[in-house]
């Protein structure tokens, strides 16, 4: 017998509990994983909360952790036990250990630790696909990236940076806005205290920015498409302060022939070569101090409901992740 945190009911954080569950032994394509890390996303909201529908009810949250494989099931060739094994795209992840798809999970590199691990597939895996394939940013490009000191923006400044970007971003406090700063952003906009699109269109004179990277949703559109120069792209991939509108697509026109895409990480890592492509990528650039992240936060599993709190009211700031 194990734990993990079972939601029965979707709504506030107080829904979770930790309960007692049954494993099994892993089937054909299977892995057994003893969780050592579990990482900390506003997409585990969004599933509790039921602003996105569960495959199945009761569940349990959490998309990504890092641990050690204690058995693998018939077919399973490229893990062994005790190999040390991450995921970020399988919902289940709230649990001491758990049984995952082999071709949802790739092995961690030695320099990086169980809690790196977990706090970084699925916010590093999402940098990666937006920075490299969404929009590919390279030199010269001037970016807007919202919620700039938060777990993926942390990682997306910093690597935009590299890649020569000119990178502006937004916080919603005073402290925040020194964390942005030393972590790759040349501009950075309290949007509690400033329009965030009068004054990227003072920092890029008048021009705009190439794409806008906008996982806050409703509070921060329409606003985001204020910010584009004409041919720009408005990038939609998250909502942590509500539900967008319904957009009329005619305003993408209105304001400078845009383009605009609402991308999930699930459907850039379906393949299996295409998840073992973009870890790969994103392992390397931690590994190369490329990006670092700090883990901010940690928090017993048994304390999840908290550590949701906390993430929802933006006292976070960097990664959180929860220990089993």
């Amino acid at each position: 017998m194990t734990h993990a945190i079972i939601v029965h009911e979707t709504g506030k954080a107080s829904n979770m509990k930790l309960e007692e569950i049954k494993t099994g032994k892993p089937k054909k394509g299977e892995v057994l994983i003893s969780q050592k890390a579990v990482g900390l996303n506003f997409i585990d909201v969004y599933f509790r909360s039921g602003l996105y529908p569960a495959p199945h009810m009761p569940f349990s949250p959490g998309m990504e952790a890092s641990g050690d494989i204690l058995a693998v099931g018939a077919g399973v060739k490229e893990f062994k036990p005790g190999d040390r094994v991450a995921y970020g795209s399988v919902l289940g992840a709230y649990a001491e250990e758990r049984i995952v798809p082999a071709d949802r999970v790739v092995k961690i590199p030695k320099g990086i630790s169980y809690e790196l691990a977990a706090s970084v597939m699925l916010k590093g895996m999402t940098t990666e696909y937006l920075l490299r394939r969404t929009f590919r940013v390279k030199k010269g490009h001037t970016i807007l990236f919202h919620a700039a000191a938060g777990g993926v923006g942390s990682m997306a400044t910093q690597w935009a940076n590299s890649l020569g970007a000119t990178v502006i971003g937004t916080v919603g406090s005073k402290e925040k806005v020194k964390i942005a700063k030393s972590q790759g952003c040349h501009h950075v906009i309290n949007y509690r205290d400033k329009d965030f699109a009068a004054e990227v269109k003072r920092i890029t004179k008048g021009e705009g920015v190439d794409v806008v990277y906008d996982g806050v949703g409703k509070d921060t559109y329409p606003n985001s498409l204020d910010c584009l120069k004409p041919l720009g792209m408005w990038v939609s991939f998250g909502q942590s302060s509500g539900s967008l509108p319904d957009i009329n697509l005619a305003i993408l026109s209105q304001k400078g022939s845009l383009f605009a895409t609402r991308p999930t990480l699930m459907t850039y890592v379906a393949k299996r070569e295409d998840l073992v492509k973009s870890a790969r990528s994103m392992f390397q650039v931690l590994e190369k101090g490329i990006v670092k992240v700090s883990v901010n936060q940690t928090c017993p599993l048994k304390n999840a409901a908290k550590a949701h709190r906390d993430l929802e009211g933006r006292k976070t700031t960097g990664a959180t992740v929860l220990i089993p």
